[in-house]
């Protein structure tokens, strides 16, 4: 099992060599993000992420977001998702975000991130979280522009 992304910082330093844990593509076609956070993904490498957007010219107008934390391996807590939303605000003044599509097929990311959704609900017009990729592209493919999204979590 995962620890929170707290206790791993401070168990190891922020001198980890690792794969890239936060990694993400546009779709400028389906006007998508897809970002990946797995491993043992820091709070400040999202935070880093969300300033990589800011700064990527593909990153503009109005994008849906697909973002797969299935295989992560650390948690966040409360505080973290607290400040991963901070970040969210500032990128918002750049990007009009639609839809959140969230993987998290593990039991207690799950709950994290349906924390998030609460947190975050308010830049997006719809979050939604996941148990498999599957459901998430027939919940992004059902939506229409001007329909609204289905709303709630996935069980």
């Amino acid at each position: 099992m995962g620890s929170t992304m707290g206790e791993a910082d401070a168990e190891s330093g922020s001198d980890w060599i690792r794969t890239m844990p936060v990694t993400y593509s546009i779709d400028p076609v389906r006007k998508l993000i897809r970002t990946t956070c797995s491993g043992q993904a820091t709070l400040q490498e999202i935070i880093d992420h969300f300033q990589t957007l800011s700064t990527d010219p593909q990153c503009a107008g109005s994008l849906d977001v697909m973002l797969d934390v299935s295989g992560s391996e650390l948690f966040p807590d409360s505080q973290n998702l607290a400040r991963v939303v901070t970040e969210l605000a500032k990128v918002s003044e750049k990007i009009q975000f639609r839809l959140c599509a969230i993987n998290a097929g593990q039991d207690t990311m799950f709950g994290m991130m349906r924390m998030f959704e609460v947190y975050a609900g308010k830049y997006f017009k719809a979050v939604r979280v996941f148990r498999s990729p599957a459901d998430i592209e027939k919940w992004l493919d059902s939506y229409q522009i001007g329909d609204a999204p289905a709303s709630g979590s996935s069980f």
